[in-house]
């Protein structure tokens, strides 16, 4: 039996008032596959990790994460999916500020009611996986741009996500960070399977993809 794809989208559409930013954005990843999205700023790469995530409504259209349909549902079933499918690292990190290292990565693990020496352990070996096992007790502020990024990853791989959504990554990175950064989430799909949908303006983290799409008004087409 053929698995059913990591992520299928169809028929996407998104208004805000008279602009229609997404009109008829259809997209299928397997397991395992680096898509990179480019566009324009302004787009809508965004806002469509936002819809697949489902931090934002789409007006039309459906979303399957591993053949389930998740495309409508309210608040809390959202987050649900979000916690047990999904893993997405934001340009701005979004790392909680009172926590270090090793608690933000715990996080994701908590929610899913891990006991917390399971959470703790896992944790700490996805940190040491990404060369971030001896600055598991720095707090976010005491971290370099490279490294929160790491801790970022960290925490949206560690409970083994379907799905992995990444908006411009390596936005804030120099370029030796940045490849760094490229480089383990290329692993990350490699070792566990998780396919990658990563949004970016950057040449260099296109060059890392299995497929390279442009989005335009009218949809995806390949670049």
């Amino acid at each position: 039996m053929i698995p059913p794809a990591a992520l299928s989208v169809a028929g996407l559409d998104k208004r805000f008032g008279e602009h229609r930013l997404l009109e008829s954005v259809s997209l299928e990843i397997l397991a395992g596959e680096r898509i990179v999205l480019l566009g324009e700023s302004g787009s809508g790469k965004s806002t469509l990790l936002n819809i697949i995530a489902g931090l934002e409504p789409a007006d039309a259209g459906t979303i399957r994460i591993a053949g389930e349909r998740v495309d409508g549902r309210d608040a809390d079933a959202s987050a649900a999916i979000r916690r047990t499918r999904l893993g997405f690292v934001f340009q701005a990190f979004h790392l909680l500020p009172q926590l270090d290292a090793l608690g933000n990565v715990m996080v994701p693990l908590l929610l899913l009611g891990t006991p917390y020496r399971t959470a703790r352990r896992l944790a700490e070996a996805q940190l040491e996986s990404l060369g971030m096992g001896a600055r598991i007790h720095a707090l976010p502020a005491t971290l370099s741009g490279g490294e929160q990024q790491r801790i970022a990853i960290a925490r949206a791989l560690v409970h083994r996500p379907t799905l992995l959504l990444a908006d411009e990554p390596t936005g804030n990175l120099d370029e030796d960070n940045a490849r760094r950064v490229l480089e383990l989430l290329e692993a990350a799909c490699a070792e566990h399977g998780a396919a990658l949908l990563m949004a970016t303006h950057s040449a260099q983290a296109a060059r890392s993809g299995s497929r390279v799409l442009r989005l335009a008004h009218a949809g995806l087409h390949p670049a």
